[in-house]
C-alpha cells in the first residue's frame, strides 16, 4: 500500500477516500498567536516564499486527490511532473492570491473557490491540511468537508514544544538536560542551572517555527539581557518556554509515523535533516544510522505515539531527534504533529527512487531580478535535470517558489495597487536523487 493510501487508511479508515490537501505551511503562526514571544525573535523567510511552498502538493497528491493552490501551476512544471507520473491530482485556486496570506486565509475569502470545495462534499472526501487550526476548522464548517485529523486545540497542544519537553521528561526516553519554564523565576533558575562557564543555553518559544522564537544564550551577558527584556514586560508574565543545554551533534534527525484512529502506531522513515541556524534546509536519505538507533527510534515511535493517542491525536507526526556528538541517540527534541518538509517527499521517493539510491532534499537560494520560467530552468539544467524513475539528477519538487518573492505589482480587490513582496530570496525546494553514493561520500 501507498503511502498516501496507508495515510488515508489512518486518518479515515478509507485507503480509497478522496483527500484535499491544504498545504498551510508554518501553521504555527496561528497556533502561536496570544502568546507572548521572545523579545527579538526575527523572521528567517518572506512570507510570499513560505506561502508559495504549498506547491509541494502537486507531486503528493494521489489519483483523484485535489490540491488547493494560491495560483495555477506553471504549465510546463505540470508537464514535467506529469512525465514522471507525479502530478496524479486535481488542482484548485484560490480566487485572489495575497502574496502575505498563507492558502487557508486566500481559501476562506474565495467565493469561487468555496463553490467548488462545497461541490466536493460526497461522504468520502476530506480537508487535509498539513496543521489544523482554527482557520482550517472554520474552512471545514463552511465547505462541508471533514477534516481529516483531530481538533484544533488538540493539535495545538500536541505541537508544543512544551508538551514534547514534558512528555520525554515523564516517559524516560533520553533527554537533553533542561526544563520547561511557565514563569520568569522558572526560566531564571533554569539559565542559573545549565548555563555554566563555557557553556550554551538554548531557549525556544513553544509554538516558535523555522527558526523564529529560538536564543541561544552563549555568554552570561546574553543570558542577563534576555532575563532583563523580559523583566521589563513584567515578572508575573506567563512564559511557554523550553530551556535546554546546547549539545554538539553528529547528526540531526528527522522521523516519521502515523497514529491511527485506533491508537495504533506505523513508523514510515527516518531521514538526516539538513539545518542551519534552527531553520530546517532539507533532508538525506537513507540516514548513516545503526541498526541499533533505527531500532531505538521505532520504539520511541510507540512511546510518542501512545501519549498522542492519549491526548486525543491521531494523524501524520515528525519527530526531530540527535544523535549526539559522543554517540548518544537523543529521540525526542521535538514534536511536530503536522505534515512536515519530510511527508511531501514520500510519495516520490517510493515511486521514483530505486532501492539502492540515495537522495539529497535541498533548498536552492536564489536572488533573482526578474521571474524565471520552468522552460528556462530545463534549459539551463539539460542533462543533469532528473527525467525518469530510477535515473539520477535534479528533481524540483516545487516551482511556484522560485519567482514568489521577485517584485512585482499586483491589483488588489479594491482596484489599488501595491507590491507583493520586496524581500528577493526565493528559494526553490529541489530534491536531488544521485547515484547510489554511501552517505559518508556527500
Amino acid at each position: 500500500m501507498t503511502f498516501p493510501r496507508r495515510l488515508k487508511r489512518a486518518l479515515t479508515g478509507d485507503p480509497d477516500a478522496r483527500f484535499v490537501y491544504l498545504n498551510n505551511f508554518e501553521v504555527e503562526r496561528v497556533w502561536g498567536q496570544g502568546e507572548p514571544g521572545l523579545p527579538g525573535a526575527g523572521f528567517s523567510f518572506s512570507g510570499a516564499t513560505v506561502n508559495r511552498m504549498e506547491e509541494v502538493g502537486v507531486p503528493h497528491a494521489d489519483v483523484n486527490d485535489v490540491v488547493v493552490l494560491k495560483a495555477p501551476v506553471d504549465e510546463e512544471y505540470l508537464a514535467y511532473l506529469r512525465s514522471l507520473d507525479a502530478a496524479r491530482g486535481q488542482q484548485l485556486t484560490v480566487d485572489d492570491n495575497v502574496p502575505d496570506r498563507s492558502v487557508t486565509q486566500d481559501a476562506l475569502v474565495s467565493p469561487r473557490l468555496l463553490e467548488q470545495l462545497r461541490g466536493l462534499d460526497d461522504g468520502h472526501t476530506f480537508l487535509a491540511p498539513l496543521g489544523i487550526s482554527s482557520e482550517e476548522e472554520r474552512l471545514s464548517h463552511i465547505t462541508g468537508l471533514p477534516l481529516a485529523g483531530p481538533s484544533a486545540a488538540v493539535c495545538r497542544h500536541v505541537n508544543g514544544k512544551t508538551f514534547s519537553r514534558e512528555l520525554v521528561d515523564d516517559t524516560g526516553l533520553t533527554r537533553v538536560p533542561g526544563a520547561v519554564c511557565r514563569t520568569y523565576e522558572e526560566l531564571e533558575e533554569a539559565i542559573a542551572t545549565h548555563h555554566g562557564e563555557g557553556e550554551r543555553v538554548v531557549v525556544k518559544e513553544s509554538l516558535g517555527v523555522s527558526g523564529r522564537g529560538m536564543v541561544v544564550l552563549d555568554s552570561r551577558r546574553r543570558a542577563d539581557q534576555l532575563l532583563r527584556m523580559l523583566a521589563r514586560r513584567g515578572r508575573q508574565t506567563p512564559l511557554a518556554l523550553v530551556a535546554e543545554e546546547w549539545i554538539d551533534k553528529r547528526l540531526d534527525l528527522n522521523y516519521q509515523f502515523i497514529v491511527d484512529r485506533d491508537g495504533a502506531t506505523r513508523f514510515e522513515t527516518v531521514k538526516t535533516a539538513l539545518t542551519a541556524d534552527g531553520v530546517h534546509r532539507g533532508h538525506r536519505f537513507p540516514p548513516d544510522l545503526s541498526p541499533a538507533h533505527v531500532e531505538d527510534l521505532r520504539s520511541a515511535a510507540v512511546v510518542i505515539g501512545k501519549r498522542l493517542a492519549d491526548e486525543g491525536y491521531y494523524g501524520l507526526v515528525g519527530v526531530d531527534a540527535m544523535v549526539g556528538a559522543d554517540g548518544t541517540l537523543y529521540p525526542c527534541l521535538e514534536i511536530n504533529a503536522r505534515f512536515n518538509m519530510a511527508t511531501y517527499q514520500n510519495r516520490i521517493a517510493e515511486s521514483l527512487f530505486g532501492s539502492a539510491q540515495h537522495a539529497l532534499a535541498a533548498v536552492i537560494p536564489l536572488r533573482l531580478n526578474r521571474p524565471y520560467t520552468f522552460g528556462e530552468i530545463t534549459r539551463t539544467l539539460g542533462a543533469l535535470l532528473y527525467r525518469r524513475p530510477g535515473g539520477t539528477g535534479v528533481l524540483i519538487n516545487n516551482f511556484a517558489t522560485l519567482n514568489a518573492a521577485v517584485t512585482q505589482e499586483r491589483s488588489p480587490p479594491d482596484g489599488s495597487m501595491s507590491s507583493a513582496s520586496r524581500t528577493p530570496p526565493p528559494m526553490p525546494r529541489i530534491c536531488a536523487a544521485p547515484p547510489s553514493w554511501h552517505s559518508s561520500q556527500w
